[in-house]
């Protein structure tokens, strides 16, 4: 069933109520004593803290309290009712790396799926002010400046475009990071560890293009209703459209300079 416009409008206004408390929880913890976890044991380094499992307590219990039918796929607190007509996505805080270090470039990123399609999502950086927000009817920045539509810039030459990763040596295998060595040879300008505030600049038009792999459902549904609604695109590295979990993704503002940057990313497309 579609979805309509009236359910739409209210599901957008309880995003930003959703929004507001993830940033209650999260906001006194910032540059502050967030009870940092290594979640990851014996190997590597897979920080969480308090703000993380705050800021999705806190969505959940108004979610629970508002829509107790909906579903919730986190990544703190897990999944509840994966398969209902609505599910919300949720990485309270994207880029818990960049939290604990003291840089604002870390996002609450929370989506919503319609009958297993992302429909609406908000990409929010609470300490700067700022709530990204997609649907199919547009997407808009929020901030104490008021409200202002979203639109991609047009980019359709890779040579010309500023392009975006977290941590090439991090996150891709060997064939990935020669794929992204190759594309970035070809880019102006790129720009590491922006998580996902990056998204939101391909959607503001000031960056053209992000090429991440590993990502989890939470890492990208947000994104994408933020990116489609601003005029861009969303693929997996094969140029098809995303998963429901995630996978090897690249966004970008104009098509055409997307389809430069798969030349070289599908041939170590998963």
């Amino acid at each position: 069933m579609a979805l309509s416009s009236e359910k739409l409008a209210e599901l957008d206004g309880f995003l930003l109520e959703l929004n507001r408390a993830a940033a209650g929880a999260i906001l006194p913890l910032f540059r502050a004593d967030h009870g940092l976890v290594d979640k990851s044991g014996a190997k590597g380094f897979d920080p969480v803290t308090e703000a993380d499992r705050g800021a999705e307590r806190a969505i959940r219990q108004l979610i629970a309290e508002h829509y107790p039918e909906h579903g919730v796929i986190g990544e703190e607190y897990g999944e509840d009712r994966p398969d209902a007509e609505f599910v919300w996505v949720l990485d309270p805080v994207d880029g818990t790396r960049a939290f604990i270090s003291g840089l604002p470039l870390w996002c609450v990123l929370i989506g919503l799926r319609h009958e297993g399609r992302p429909v609406l999502g908000s990409i929010a950086q609470p300490y700067l002010g700022e709530i990204y927000i997609g649907h199919a009817g547009g997407s808009r920045l929020v901030s104490a400046a008021g409200e202002q539509p979203l639109k991609v810039r047009a980019c359709p030459k890779l040579t010309d475009a500023i392009i975006a990763t977290t941590d090439p040596e991090g996150c891709f295998s060997g064939a990935e990071l020669g794929a992204w060595t190759q594309v970035r040879a070809a880019a102006r300008l790129a720009r590491l560890g922006c998580d996902a505030y990056a998204y939101a600049m391909v959607a503001a038009g000031t960056m053209d293009m992000v090429i991440e792999a590993g990502l989890k459902a939470w890492d990208i549904d947000a994104a994408i209703p933020v990116i489609e609604g601003a005029g861009g695109v969303v693929t997996d590295w094969r140029g098809d459209p995303v998963g429901p979990n995630g996978g090897q993704i690249a966004i970008a503002g104009d098509r055409a300079c997307l389809e430069e940057a798969l030349v070289a990313l599908k041939r170590s497309a998963l």
